[in-house]
């Protein structure tokens, strides 16, 4: 038994549902409104279900029977894209678009090594990466907009399969004539009076306070910055300590003044990298082999000297 329906009819059905509008939809797959809406209902008519609602002037919605032919539509769309790229590649050779989403601030530290060292050992594969807030990478696994995702791991990752590609230890940077600057390690309770220059990443705060509370210490709060180049360059200006997990190369800021990394002494919980695709979609044998690239190359991170 053959199916009586297009892959171009399930991309139509895929892009009116991540874009929430057939003209929305129309625009990204360079087609005409009539013939995205034409497609549509003739799938619809060849599955036996409705699978979209129409409402005039705002968009449509997905019915329930919409909701589980998507998640088939992108495991399928995802295979047939597998298929073609390993039949465009030489044999053993992997080919075809793969994108990776990962969370901003881990963009710097990640996403650089694994894009030089997987495009060397893979040319033929169109590698792209795009990289948001830690919801909007978790939302473009969920809609099939990037194939894997790498994020912290936070509790909240419904719909996806993770696996993790390293382990972070936070420390505390100081500047370098700070008192503690020198010491091996550092307790929270011995910044219990400094001033804090807090790292918070919209919406949600960073883990600066969390880990502090965890000690008994309360943060004295001095500024807040969503940049952390600017808690680097604050820090090493000695107006105040902060807290982070990624390790930089070079103990400087951005204005090329020295700073201290120092661990702490205190038991606290140590986030985890995740790398993480849709649990709905079988991943495609290219991005199975970056996912364990990535846990390999991931799983120590570079130590500033």
């Amino acid at each position: 038994m053959t199916a009586d329906f297009s892959l171009r009819q399930l991309e139509y059905f895929v892009a009116v549902a991540s874009t929430g509008s057939i003209s929305a939809a129309a625009v990204q797959c360079h087609a005409s409104q009539a013939g995205i809406s034409t497609a549509i209902t003739d799938l619809e008519r060849r599955l036996g279900v409705q699978l979209l609602v129409r409402r005039r002037a705002k968009g449509v919605f997905l019915t329930e029977a919409g909701t589980r032919v998507l998640d088939h539509a992108h495991a399928m769309l995802a295979r047939a894209d597998d298929l073609a790229a390993s039949a465009r590649a030489e044999k053993g050779r992997l080919a075809g678009r793969l994108t990776i989403g990962c969370y901003a601030t881990l963009s710097p530290f990640l996403i650089p090594p694994l894009v030089d060292g997987f495009t060397r050992g893979h040319p033929d594969v169109d590698l792209q990466f795009m990289d948001g807030s830690q919801d909007e990478i978790r939302q473009s696994l969920l809609e099939g907009a990037c194939d894997l995702g790498l994020l912290y791991e936070t509790g909240a990752e419904a719909g996806l399969t993770c696996s993790t590609v390293r382990v972070c230890r936070p420390y505390v940077i100081l500047s370098a004539d700070h008192p503690l600057a020198a010491l091996e390690s550092v307790r929270l309770a011995d910044l219990a009076d400094e001033p804090l220059i807090l790292y918070a990443s919209p919406p949600a705060p960073g883990n600066a306070e969390r880990w502090l509370h965890s000690a008994g210490v309360k943060p004295d709060i001095r500024y807040l910055t969503s940049s952390i180049e600017a808690v680097r360059s604050l820090v090493a200006r000695g107006l105040g300590y902060s807290m982070l997990l990624q390790r930089w190369p070079s103990d400087t800021s951005f204005e090329g003044l020295p700073l201290a990394a120092v661990p702490i002494s205190d038991p606290l919980d140590e986030p985890r990298v995740v790398i993480a695709h849709a649990s709905n979609v079988i991943p495609t044998r290219r991005a199975s082999v970056f996912a364990q690239y990535a846990r390999e190359t991931l799983a120590v991170p570079v130590q500033a000297p």
